[in-house]
């Protein structure tokens, strides 16, 4: 079941009553987790660069479409890497601010896995 994100601010989101005060990652089946940004820290020396090692641990087998919820204020990027990875996989990537990827991410039906950035 894909739960509802109910809202997002600076710092944090909340998801179906739980509020986040951490990067999430909601996968095919509904289960939220910390993000591992530290995967793109080590290579970029920052978060707001997706490396193809975060997009491989990301990706699951079946997803049709990946919704990054970039930021409040829209700094996250796939780097050219990851862009490629996920474009052999034949997924979808929307990126997006992080209110934006919200509704994005409220309003889909297909196979989809969320990543939201809660901070910049």
């Amino acid at each position: 079941m894909k739960p509802n994100i109910e809202k997002t601010k600076f710092g944090s989101i909340k998801i179906e009553g739980t509020a986040y005060k951490e990067d999430v990652i909601i996968r095919l089946d509904g289960k939220v987790e910390k993000r591992k940004k530290k995967l793109s820290k080590e290579i970029y020396g920052t978060s707001h660069m997706i490396s193809l090692a975060e997009a491989e641990y990301v990706y699951e087998p079946g997803a049709q479409h990946i919704i990054i919820g970039s930021g409040q204020f829209d700094k996250v990027r796939l780097s050219e890497e990851a862009a490629d990875y996920f474009k052999r996989k034949n997924c979808r990537v929307e990126l997006l601010s992080t209110p934006e990827a919200m509704q994005a991410w409220n309003n889909t039906e297909n196979a989809v896995i969320g990543l939201f950035h809660i901070t910049c």
